[in-house]
């Protein structure tokens, strides 16, 4: 009698041990939550600023100088993208006379839609959108403000403590969206269907091999959109779907890049593959030719990782950046990858970044 009382008990209990930890497995599998706020769109890029911190890359970058907007915006605020931002999404919006579905309305050139997360102070960034502001709009207990840029709308909303929304969209309800979503409970189903796609193709958390993702790019190629970029229209005279990302292995100090196109059939991804496999012979007889000048060790390395393959409908580039050719390429004296240690880098514990050197000055982002 006790043992058919406690059973559905026990069965209760499984239950929800179960469905807790298929929501984990989900939510490691799922875009990050900045990335889940966003609207619908054509192209999606994130970068995780707070593992770039860790491991110490974004100190090196070489300084560039203020403009007097951003100058009066740091003055105001006391918030420094190159200090204070954690992670940064953006939904790209192609124009819609680009065709093929743009979801950037009568624009005549791309829109953007961003969700930032970092260190703010709160009062004195709401004290600045105020000051700047044409007009500010509330919507469901929170304050859209408008800020006319340079012949367009930017709005602006405090998500959170320590979340903002911006989108340049000329439509409102974008980001309008955006709010609503943010007061919805994190959901690993959440996020625009293009994401939520392709997001899985990219490099996993394993036992095998942990991955540090540090920025991904999800979207759409449009013969359309890449008609008057060269090289771009080379390689895709038809509609693909493109996602790029780079990661570190953790128990590597080498940078790994990734770059797979989903065309529509498998001729085209053999025609896409030829073509960067002619690119990647290029590259290597360019460095054949000035051997006898004495190769760079690093520069070689990283030709010789460049790899392409066919999957199907898919073609994928991958290459391995070694850290001396990656202190080369962003001008740096001294960049750590990764730690070697058997427990590899260890991530900040309260969710904010290890504290390093503070970066030089770097551009405000452009909306």
């Amino acid at each position: 009698m006790r043992l058919k009382r406690r059973l559905p008990v026990l069965i209760a209990v499984l239950l929800v041990a179960a469905s807790l930890v298929a929501v984990v497995q989900l939510r490691r599998r799922a875009p990050p939550e900045p990335a889940r706020l966003l609207p619908g769109a054509d192209g999606f890029f994130y970068v995780n600023l707070k593992w770039l911190r860790t491991l110490k890359a974004i100190g090196q970058l070489p300084p560039v100088s203020h403009d007097p907007d951003y100058e009066r915006f740091l003055q105001e605020t006391d918030f420094q993208f190159e200090r204070d931002l954690d992670e940064a999404a953006f939904a790209i919006h192609y124009p819609a006379k680009w065709g093929n579905g743009g979801t950037g309305g009568s624009a005549p050139e791309p829109r953007f839609s961003e969700v930032l997360v970092g260190k703010l102070q709160g009062e004195r960034i709401t004290t600045y959108l105020h000051k700047m502001a044409a007009h500010v709009d509330n919507y469901h207990a929170t304050d859209i403000y408008s800020i006319p840029l340079e012949g367009r709308t930017l709005r602006v909303a405090i998500l959170s403590i320590d979340t903002v929304a911006v989108s340049n969209h000329e439509d409102p309800a974008v980001i309008r969206g955006m709010v609503d979503r943010s007061r919805k409970l994190a959901s690993p189903f959440g996020g625009p269907a293009l994401l939520r796609q392709h997001y899985k193709t990219l490099p996993v958390v394993s036992k095998s091999l942990p991955v540090l993702k540090l920025a991904w790019f999800i979207g759409r190629i449009d013969p359309a959109a890449t008609a008057n970029l060269g090289v771009w229209s080379m390689l895709f005279p038809k509609p693909a779907s493109l996602v790029v990302s780079a990661y570190y292995a953790v128990y590597s100090p080498t940078l790994h890049l990734r770059a797979e196109a989903i065309s529509g059939t498998e001729d085209d991804a053999q025609n896409l593959s030829e073509k960067v496999s002619t690119f990647v012979n290029l590259f290597h007889a360019a460095e054949n030719s000035v051997a006898t000048k004495g190769t760079d060790p690093d520069l070689k390395a990283f030709f010789d990782s460049l790899q392409v393959e066919r999957h199907g409908a898919r073609s994928v580039l991958t290459a391995a950046i070694p850290p001396g050719f990656l202190r080369k390429v962003v001008g740096a004296t001294q960049l750590e990858g990764p730690s070697t240690t058997e427990a590899g880098p260890t991530p900040p514990s309260d969710g904010k970044p290890i504290p390093t050197e503070q970066a030089p000055p770097v551009r405000k982002p452009q909306d």
